[in-house]
């Protein structure tokens, strides 16, 4: 997602972020099912003739990719993002050893046409590949594999509008737990004159009630007073709701900082030259009983990401589990994050940005 694709208006992450199909490829017939669903998914968007025929081979090469080369041990996932339709597959492979040749095309350690990766680039408005080798360094450490990433714009140029917004890039997921219909975790972003506010959310519990406690919110992102002040206005609406814990930031692409503030169980790491901070919130529940949250104004530079996450995402060795996950695009970073270090006992959700 790009900054311009909001600007000046509300994005609730709960309603444009949505895991659409997840699936396991496991025969020929499951990769028939995967097209026939995005197909239709992509006919339902308003996507043209030619772009749902290019969705259709990307899908079947990564359906192929990890038939051949992870004996099935994966899936894939369709994801409806802001102006967009996205293909995620993520699988338990050995991984690949050198990625720029594996992406070349005519290179194939199967003997075949060799052109699976390569046309992932080609077909795709945006796309990404992240893999970690079984053999590399502290591989028994976690997750090995190869996770894909591919971008369907839903314009008619396929592409972006030109960024006029605050230079930077996003990445979203949202799982509600057993992929229930309701999802206590909400994400709400809002661009405006170079600046981004996110309001990050994670309603107390799961289910229902959960989800009720963070909707409807997003209209405090219109206001212009700080940060802590929103966060008040926030506590006293939860008052008569079951509560939440939250994360406020806004960057500001005009003075380069970031300005951070949070109540309750939630984890936000800075990531930017070589050095990878992680934040701490006041404790307690908004709506509820907390101590009173400190703002920290940090300064960001090119490049910098910012990760927010709900209780929902593992933090044992977020920072240390992926060597490089946060050289790639925000949203690949984002679908490897929450599905690899997911917890299958909450809902889940997790915001990237990086600046540009």
């Amino acid at each position: 997602m790009k900054f311009d694709l909001f600007q000046d208006r509300l994005i609730d992450g709960h309603d444009s972020c949505k895991l659409l199909y997840n699936t396991h490829i496991d025969s020929d017939s499951a990769g028939i099912l995967l097209r026939s669903r995005l197909s239709a998914t992509a006919r339902r968007m308003g996507f043209s003739d030619h772009q749902r025929e290019k969705m259709e081979l990307v899908a079947a090469e990564l359906a192929s990719n990890q038939s051949k080369y992870a004996g099935g041990r994966g899936f894939l996932q369709i994801w409806q993002q802001a102006e967009s339709l996205d293909l995620f597959a993520l699988d338990y492979g050995p991984g690949i050893q050198d990625l720029s040749m594996a992406q070349a095309d005519g290179f194939s350690t199967a003997n075949t046409l060799g052109k699976g990766l390569g046309s992932l680039q080609r077909l795709s408005d945006e796309s990404g590949i992240y893999s970690r080798p079984q053999n590399g360094l502290n591989s028994n450490n976690g997750w090995h594999g190869t996770a894909c990433w591919a971008r369907f714009n839903l314009n008619k140029l396929g592409k972006p509008p030109e960024n006029k917004g605050a230079q930077v890039e996003i990445g979203l997921f949202s799982r509600a737990l057993s992929d229930e219909r309701y999802n206590g975790d909400h994400i709400y972003l809002r661009a405006e004159q170079g600046k981004l506010r996110c309001l990050h959310l994670d309603g107390l519990g799961h289910g229902q009630e959960a989800e009720l406690a963070s909707s409807g919110l997003a209209q405090h992102l219109l206001l212009a007073a700080p940060i802590t002040e929103t966060l008040e206005i926030i506590d006293r609406e939860l008052k008569s709701r079951r509560g939440a814990v939250a994360i406020l930031a806004e960057l500001d692409s005009t003075t380069h900082q970031i300005q951070v503030a949070g109540v309750g169980d939630m984890h936000a790491l800075l990531s930017q030259q070589d050095d990878l901070q992680s934040l701490l919130f006041a404790p307690g529940i908004l709506g509820k009983e907390h101590k009173t949250p400190v703002v920290s104004t940090l300064p960001i530079s090119p490049k910098a990401v910012f990760i927010t996450a709900s209780d929902g995402i593992r933090r044992s060795g977020l920072e240390t589990t992926l060597p490089g996950l946060f050289l790639q695009h925000p949203q690949l970073a984002a679908y490897v994050l929450g599905n690899v270090m997911g917890r299958v006992v909450d809902d889940q959700s997790i915001c990237v940005i990086r600046t540009k």
